[in-house]
């Protein structure tokens, strides 16, 4: 029997959005008041992450002012240096930054000569102790190849809330689905982006399993990928034992089985709040990971279990 760790792990799950930004970069509040809106909104953690880039002034905002009981806040930006493949330059999130990280040589939203790689930046703020991943796939136009580069990733943005309401691109399932089957061991993130000048604040979201609501055991689980993501519904229990994998959760209309290539089965029904999905179909995929669909349509992800 084997039960992922976001619900083995001790502790407690903690709400938190990884993806903001304020008027420090292109955002539109000032990180008082996205701090005071997240808190507000019943969150129980905040990434403030704006553009790590020239015109802005390279910010890694100091956030702690804004924490307080039952609410914190972990450093953060999203670092971009050198192009994809597209010609564009590259959004790589970064979570836990010390607030001296080096700038690259970025002064704005093209690319330059001479910059770092996006692998390069990657790397350097894993080291530098990030939880990194790779920002909105579907929305940077991401090869294969461009997210293959990225070696150093903890995640990949599996919804990206600002990128669904602006532009009807908001997915990064499929490139994560394809990492995972060359063996990249990922976890699967859900953020906002929020830049709070569109309805793109509060609709994706991760619950973190941890002893406390605090940015260093926040941020180990993250990097244990002891956490679920969500746009609403709950899980409760993901465990595989023999030929199923059963699933507890709120609510749910229907819940999803998926692995390599083609391998997925659902079950669908009404109210479910525990499921038993049968295996056969994921055509003995080393990985499974689940979605967990509500009568709204809204949706929740599981990280991957490696059998």
């Amino acid at each position: 029997m084997t039960t992922h760790i976001a619900f083995t792990n001790p502790g407690r799950f903690w709400r938190g959005n990884l993806h903001t930004h304020s008027t420090r970069s292109d955002g539109v509040l000032a990180p008082e008041e996205v701090c005071r809106r997240y808190r507000a909104e019943g969150y129980d953690f905040l990434a403030l992450t704006d553009h790590f880039i020239g015109t802005c002034g390279y910010p890694i905002v100091d956030t702690t002012p804004f924490r307080s009981d039952g609410f914190t806040t972990i450093l953060g930006a999203e670092l971009h240096s050198g192009a994809m493949s597209n010609g564009e330059l590259w959004h790589i999130l970064a979570v836990g930054l010390p607030p001296d990280f080096a700038p690259s040589n970025a002064p704005g939203f093209l690319p330059v000569d001479g910059q770092e790689t996006g692998p390069e930046i990657a790397a350097r703020a894993v080291a530098a102790g990030a939880f990194v991943a790779v920002a909105h796939p579907q929305w940077s136009g991401l090869t294969l190849a461009d997210a293959r580069s990225i070696t150093a990733a903890h995640a990949v943005e599996i919804y990206n809330h600002g990128c669904g309401t602006g532009c009807d691109r908001p997915d990064g399932a499929a490139i994560a689905d394809l990492l995972l089957t060359e063996g990249r061991r990922l976890s699967l993130i859900a953020t906002d982006d929020a830049h709070f000048h569109e309805p793109d604040h509060f609709g994706g979201w991760v619950m973190v399993k941890a002893t406390e609501n605090t940015p260093e055991a926040l941020l180990q689980a993250l990097k244990d990928g002891a956490f679920y993501s969500s746009q609403g519904p709950e899980i409760r229990s993901v465990t595989v034992e023999g030929d199923h994998v059963t699933v507890e959760c709120s609510a749910a209309v229907s819940v999803v089985a998926m692995g390599r290539g083609s391998g997925a089965k659902a079950v669908h029904g009404h109210s479910m709040t525990r499921a038993s999905v049968p295996l056969a179909r994921l055509n003995t995929s080393p990985w499974l990971r689940v979605a967990v669909i509500d009568a709204a349509g809204k949706r929740a992800w599981s990280n991957p279990i490696w059998l």
